[in-house]
């Protein structure tokens, strides 16, 4: 059948400034035939020595019915310590519909048990349903072993995503069991997404959890963080800025306050773009100051700490991307990394 092959490489930056490969990923996709794909990932990396070495291969096989039924089977393969690989973990998932707008995924999971077999270690039962109005409802229930030959319910997430023109949210429940043994909710996402009359994007993420440190550990859920995200258009580029508001530990009382500022600032010109990431940090005294300062230009990374950080300075071990990185998803928290070069 038909094929294709994706590569993806990443190297890294050493302390002589000289970049060496440090990852490799190799996709192949192959269509068998009108019914059946399988896809083969080869993950190499490179030793002391400066050899390249295949780490891991996962192939999956997936296969669709007429009806709309489909049947995925994933191995992951491993190298032992003389060299030679061997499955490590399999999983068959098969999803059915049983109705319009409904279907049904079961998943089972395997790892291996040393013999030359393998031991059933999880198993998933997965609902997706689509209402008229577009609305879809997802219930997952995650099975573990009970320790004595059964097995008992470990984790059960239901999800909502909601679509109102431009505008989405998207809730996430997820429930664990409590001391009884009886499935109780442990914490809960609500992202609402869409864009303003002016053109721009807003995200915000709201994580609530009944483990929050300052919280009163009374079981019931507490803000955990929000990160609001807003991204719009300029006249030669793009600006991102991100908050990050979280919990004020020293003091509950005083209510959740911003502890992080985030903006990533992107300028398209003839010789390419660049890209400035400023970070801003809470201190002890309530007051913002900056954590950090990194421009990227024409594959060349400057990173500044704070105000003294010296401009002239180039970050040994970075890793950096040949072309200048995009604004981050909307959802990101974590700044950007110093910087990866990829090649396809």
């Amino acid at each position: 059948g038909n094929s294709a092959v994706d590569t993806q490489k990443t190297e890294v930056m050493g302390p002589d400034g000289r970049y060496t490969p440090a990852a490799e990923t190799e996709t192949q996709t192959v269509w068998v035939d009108a019914n059946t794909t399988r896809t083969t990932v080869r993950t190499y990396q490179w030793d002391g020595n400066g050899q390249r070495k295949l780490a891991s291969v996962s192939e999956q096989e997936l296969k669709s019915e007429a009806n709309g039924d489909t049947q995925t089977v994933r191995t992951t393969s491993t190298a032992d310590v003389d060299g030679n690989f061997q499955v490590v973990s399999r999983e068959v998932a098969d999803t059915k519909k049983t109705s319009p707008g409904t279907q049904e995924t079961k998943s089972t999971f395997y790892v291996a048990d040393g013999n030359g077999g393998f031991t059933r270690s999880a198993q998933t039962e997965e609902s997706q349903t689509t209402g008229a109005d577009h609305t879809v409802a997802v219930k997952k229930t995650t099975m573990v072993p009970d320790g004595n030959g059964g097995w008992q319910v470990g984790e059960q997430k239901e999800t909502t995503v909601k679509q109102d023109g431009k505008n989405q949210t998207t809730e996430e429940r997820t429930s664990t069991p409590d001391s009884e043994g009886k499935l109780a909710e442990s914490s809960r996402t609500v992202v609402t997404q869409g864009e303003s009359p002016n053109g721009e994007r807003v995200q915000t993420v709201q994580r609530y959890s009944t483990d929050v440190v300052g919280a009163a550990g009374d079981g019931k859920l507490h803000m955990a963080q929000q990160v609001t995200t807003v991204q719009k258009k300029t006249e030669n580029g793009e600006v991102t800025e991100q908050e990050v508001v979280e919990p004020n530990v020293g003091n509950p009382s005083d209510g959740p306050q911003a502890t992080r500022k985030t903006k990533y600032t992107v300028l398209y010109g003839p010789s390419g773009a660049q890209q400035t990431t400023t970070t801003q940090e809470r201190d002890a005294n309530g007051n913002f100051g900056v954590a950090s300062v990194e421009t990227r230009k024409s594959g060349e990374t400057k990173k500044e700490e704070g105000q003294k950080a010296d401009e002239n300075q180039k970050t040994d071990g970075a890793q950096k991307t040949e072309q200048a990185a995009p604004a981050p998803a909307p959802a990101q928290v974590t700044e950007a990394p110093a910087g990866n070069r990829s090649r396809e």
